[in-house]
C-alpha cells in the first residue's frame, strides 16, 4: 500500500521531500560537529593547562631548589658552580612536564572523525535516493 503512494507523487513532490530530508540531515550534521569539535576543544584546553602548570611548577622548583640547594652545596665548592649544577637540575624536570603536555596536545585529533563518518554516510543515503 505504501508503494502504491509513492507511485502516485510527482516528481516535484518527491524533490521536494528530498529536499526538506537533506536540509534536517544537514542541521543535524552541523549539530554533531558542534558537539565534536566542543569536545575536543575542552581536551586541547586541559592540555594547554598543563603546560602551563609544568612551566610554574618549574619556575617555582627553580626558585625553591636554587636558593636551598646552592647554599647546601656551597659548604662543598663554591657558590656559583652549586647553583649552576640545581638550575640545570631543576630546570630539565620543568622541560620534561612541557614535553609531555606538548606531546598530548600533538596527539589530538582535532578533526571532527564521527561528523566526517556521518557525511560520507549522508552522502551515499542521497545517492540512492536519487536513482
Amino acid at each position: 500500500m505504501m508503494q502504491e503512494r509513492k507511485d502516485e507523487r510527482s516528481l516535484g513532490e518527491l524533490f521536494a521531500e528530498l529536499a526538506r530530508e537533506t536540509s534536517n540531515l544537514v542541521r543535524q550534521e552541523v549539530e554533531l560537529a558542534k558537539t565534536e569539535l566542543t569536545q575536543k576543544a575542552t581536551q586541547v584546553g586541559k592540555d594547554a593547562g598543563t603546560i602551563g602548570v609544568g612551566g610554574a611548577i618549574a619556575y617555582a622548583g627553580f626558585l625553591v631548589f636554587l636558593a636551598a640547594v646552592v647554599l647546601g652545596v656551597g659548604e662543598f665548592m663554591p657558590l656559583w658552580v652549586s647553583a649552576l649544577l640545581v638550575g640545570v637540575v631543576v630546570g630539565a624536570i620543568g622541560y620534561f612536564i612541557i614535553q609531555k603536555g606538548r606531546n598530548d596536545l600533538k596527539r589530538a585529533d582535532l578533526a571532527p572523525r564521527a561528523t566526517i563518518e556521518s557525511l560520507k554516510e549522508d552522502t551515499e543515503w542521497a545517492k540512492e535516493q536519487i536513482k
